[in-house]
């Protein structure tokens, strides 16, 4: 949801982000009132839906602004981890919102509660068209193929479906009196909430253990560099990971040794960055074989934090 940082929006995106989130955050407050005043469980589910999506438009309006910030001796990766804690904590919260919702739907098959359906359906309604234009101002920007408004736009999207599904409940019960529909409806839209959280958590969680990024493979990168640059013989101590949207590597290569060793590690780098999109790469030449016992290691260990190898574009032959 959140884990898309972009590091080069523009200001018109920025200016899409905090509208859409203007928009979002003001009716998912009158849709909890509403749902509150109106006693439609539909409604408070659907408020937690929305704020899945403001909050996935706050982490996209702070990694822009993060972005923007500049490395410093204290934060050499700068500050885009606080989106990936902002994302880690916002699923833990959903998890907790979704939980009542579901405790208090299964109390009112037994307790049937009464539901103010006319009030529901027009706070339903304007939940409904406040997502349409949030939708249309975050899809607005997609020709610029932005990761962060997309994700965005795909949350607002799936929040169009809860909106109908309360303005659905809110005729049922306006028509037929039948309560049950929404407390029926409020676990649907709970499943669509409880899927985001899940995927928010495991993708954050996952960032914050210095996990590899699912795009790149570490046995496979070792493979490509042995194989696509013929002085590679060895590539060992591969360490992976992701900062924001920016994967990081570390990595020891066993080389022939070279003619120019620069020209060979800017082709090393230059690799990288074309088949892996790493632009941060510290590569390690060597003209011995391994020798140590964690040679093989590459990738039992691969999700610790690479903080005993050098930071900065540089190789240090041996």
């Amino acid at each position: 949801m959140a884990h898309n940082h972009s590091h080069s929006a523009p200001a018109g995106n920025r200016k899409r982000l905090a509208a859409a989130f203007a928009v979002t955050a003001l009716f998912m407050v009158a849709e909890a009132v509403g749902g509150w005043i109106s006693g439609s469980l539909a409604l408070l589910a659907d408020a937690g839906h929305m704020l899945t999506d403001a909050a996935a438009l706050l982490m996209a309006l702070l990694a822009v602004h993060f972005a923007q910030r500049k490395p410093n001796a204290r934060h050499t990766f700068g500050l885009l981890r606080l989106t990936t804690l902002a994302a880690f904590v916002n699923a833990i919260a959903l998890l907790v919102i979704t939980a009542l919702i579901v405790w208090e739907a299964l109390r009112r098959f037994y307790q049937p509660q009464p539901v103010t359906g006319g009030l529901m359906l027009g706070i339903a309604i304007g939940g409904l068209l406040a997502n349409m234009l949030s939708f249309w101002l975050l899809h607005h920007g997609s020709e610029e193929k932005n990761l962060n408004v997309r994700a965005a736009a795909l949350h607002v999207m799936g929040d169009l479906l809860g909106s109908v599904g309360a303005i659905v409940a809110a005729l049922i019960i306006l028509y037929t009196g039948w309560t049950p529909i929404d407390p029926i409806l409020s676990l649907l839209v709970s499943l669509l909430v409880l899927r985001s959280a899940w995927a928010l958590l495991r993708e954050s969680l996952h960032e914050l253990l210095e996990g590899a990024p699912e795009v790149i493979n570490a046995e496979k990168l070792t493979r490509d560099l042995t194989l696509n640059i013929p002085e590679v013989r060895n590539v060992h101590h591969v360490h992976v990971w992701q900062v924001g949207e920016k994967p990081v590597v570390t990595l020891h290569v066993h080389v022939i040794p070279p003619y120019d060793h620069d020209a060979l590690l800017q082709r090393i780098h230059h690799y990288l960055h074309q088949k892996y999109k790493i632009e941060h790469a510290t590569v390690q030449m060597e003209y011995q074989p391994c020798a140590t016992p964690d040679c093989e290691l590459g990738f039992s260990d691969s999700s610790e934090p690479a903080h005993h190898h050098h930071h900065g574009e540089h190789a240090h032959p041996h």
